[in-house]
């Protein structure tokens, strides 16, 4: 068996896990970051955390993954942005095994805290019919009518995390994470979300000098974007307090697509012709993120601006895709 750490992270590989390991080993904790991928395709590499492959979504492996841990941070699935989601349903549905497994191993080894990363995906499509949406508040998960696959499966996972608390005492939590965005995330390939592919796309434009970008949509569906700074600062917090009541962790500010583009294109310097392909996936019209509750219990909420965010965000996929095309 592995020795113990203070801290756990599945998924450790992704773009949130990596981000969750630096912040925790700045903070003095021992990490064991777990993944499933080669470490070579993790998309940050901390060397001073115990870098382990595993699968955990079988048993076993979650057992010998958690072993030790004071605390393990859930972060694994099988997800990425629209496109993978709503092409990928039953491959988003078997992460219900990662979220299974890592609960139970941590409720074996007796850690004192499991964060679970659920999503804005649990909640009921039925409110999310329109741009000027009515922010989401945790309550309107139920009655329940979630995302289709990965939706599903989230929501199930919060209910499991749930009775873990209540039936064995585990001391679980969870926060609904909205749209996180920022560097060392999935940026091409097709699994990358709204905020990397438009960077990634007028970056390529300001590199070869084209000047069309293609927008799924008609580019007013709205969504709240949060930086992952304030993502992983957040799970911090949520980690750490005592309510085991699942809570949002996102941005509050509204905006549509087409507004994102509008940002990214000032941040790069230029101005593109717009076309728009209606048939490719969109999600819901509408969804932001109610931030009371979270206000009320810690005092705090997203605060990093959306323009602020993606500045930071372009530059680094700009760097990427200059040197993919080199």
């Amino acid at each position: 068996m592995p020795s113990g750490v203070d801290a756990v992270v599945t998924g450790a590989g992704g773009f949130i896990g990596g981000h969750l390991v630096a912040a925790l080993l700045g903070q003095g904790r021992s990490v064991r970051a777990v993944d499933v991928k080669p470490l070579r395709e993790w998309h940050q590499v901390h060397g001073d955390a115990q870098n382990t492959r595993a699968d955990v979504s079988l048993l076993e492996p979650a057992r010998t993954a958690a072993a030790g841990a004071g605390a393990v941070y859930n972060l694994a699935a099988d997800m990425g942005g629209m496109g993978f989601i709503e092409n990928n349903k039953a491959a988003c549905m078997m992460s219900v095994l990662t979220s299974t497994h890592v609960l139970q191993a941590a409720h074996e080894a007796g850690a004192e805290r499991y964060f679970y990363s659920s999503s804005a995906c649990v909640y009921a499509a039925g409110k999310q019919t329109s741009p000027d949406v009515v922010p989401l508040r945790e309550q309107d998960a139920y009655p329940a009518m979630p995302e289709d696959g990965y939706g599903w499966e989230k929501l199930f996972s919060e209910r499991m995390a749930r009775h873990y608390h209540e039936d064995y005492g585990v001391q679980t939590r969870v926060a609904r994470f909205h749209n996180v965005y920022g560097e060392h995330g999935t940026w091409d390939g097709g699994r990358e979300k709204a905020p990397a592919a438009i960077c990634r796309k007028v970056a390529v434009a300001a590199i070869t000098g084209t000047d069309v970008i293609e927008i799924w949509g008609d580019g007013e569906q709205t969504r709240s974007f949060m930086y992952v700074d304030d993502c992983v600062y957040g799970i911090g917090l949520v980690t750490d307090a005592d309510d085991p009541e699942p809570v949002n962790l996102g941005s509050s500010e509204l905006v549509t697509i087409n507004r994102m583009v509008d940002l990214v294109e000032q941040i790069a310097g230029v101005a593109l012709r717009r076309e728009h392909d209606l048939t490719a996936p969109q999600g819901v019209r509408g969804r932001s993120s109610d931030n009371a509750e979270i206000v009320r219990r810690y005092g705090w909420e997203p605060a990093t601006s959306l323009a602020d965010g993606l500045e930071r965000t372009y530059g680094w996929i700009y760097d990427q895709v200059k040197r993919s095309l080199t």
